[in-house]
């Protein structure tokens, strides 16, 4: 395994600890405090916040506490988030066929990353990744709650919906397959605004309503996709967590808006499809 081909940890020891011991037992520790404000299925596809363990790791961890049943089932993960660092026209794929973590080593799908090429808008580009931490926070607990599986990981410029829609279409597969959408919501703002913000924007996911902006969540983009798809496919979202960084670690005067939502199949359409 050539180093060229392996995407290291850029935010091990900043976002989340580097050590893999110390690392294990946070999120061990928020796994086994998290209670979802409701009992639901198993995920199809989830919504959960990227920001340090110590501020989103607890609203994080709601939703992979929800998703760890999928252990024996889950062996490829579309993971779907927002460019940060570098600007990116609608979707970057890496050349990297690893990804590392302090847990270890992570493969790239290989099918799915040569049929992903074949696409106009996906564009082959290790910069946009090597900082990004908007999928690299979602792995150690991937790595936590699942075997062994394969990674999908995209970041998302401007592209839109009906374009993720269609990606994630491509990508949706069957059980064996968690899509997962890495997105904060709004950003420092004070407390109060933040929280009505916050539920409003949340409330729109619910409703399966797609229209969110980047001022209501930095991720709006995929999850206006999978609004669509997941109103496609027959899911139905539920809330496991809202808070911000006031709620966690951090003051309260400028916080960052966090949720967990995860996608379940409509038991209305599991009846219909079983027809």
């Amino acid at each position: 395994m050539a180093t060229a081909s392996i995407r290291p940890a850029a935010v091990a020891g900043y976002f989340y600890p580097d050590d893999a011991r110390v690392l294990q037992a946070q999120i061990g520790e928020m796994l086994s405090t998290a209670v979802p404000l409701e009992a639901v299925s198993l995920p199809k596809a989830l919504i959960v916040p990227h920001a340090g363990y110590v501020y989103s790791g607890p609203v994080a961890a709601s939703a992979y506490a929800t998703a760890s049943g999928l252990r024996d089932v889950v062996r490829r993960v579309v993971l779907l988030g927002p460019a940060h660092r570098m600007h990116v026209e609608a979707f970057a794929l890496p050349a990297a066929q690893f990804f590392s973590t302090p847990l270890g080593s992570i493969p790239i799908s290989r099918k799915d990353w040569l049929a992903l090429q074949a696409r106009a808008d996906v564009v082959v580009d290790d910069r946009p990744h090597a900082l990004e931490h908007s999928l690299e926070v979602q792995l150690p607990f991937l790595q936590t709650i699942l075997d062994a599986f394969e990674l999908v990981p995209l970041l998302v410029g401007d592209a839109s919906p009906a374009q993720v829609a269609e990606v994630l279409d491509q990508l949706w597969g069957g059980p064996e397959t968690l899509i997962v959408i890495s997105s904060d919501l709004s950003h420092y703002h004070p407390y109060a605004q933040a929280c009505c913000t916050d539920r409003s924007s949340v409330e729109q996911i619910l409703k399966l309503r797609p229209g969110l902006d980047h001022e209501q969540a930095c991720g709006a983009t995929p999850i206006n996709g999978l609004i669509r798809t997941a109103t496609q496919h027959g899911l139905e979202p539920h809330l496991l967590d809202l808070r911000n960084s006031g709620d966690t670690a951090g003051d309260r005067s400028r916080v960052v808006g966090y949720t967990s939502i995860a996608f379940c199949e409509s038991a209305r359409h599991a009846a219909t499809a079983r027809h």
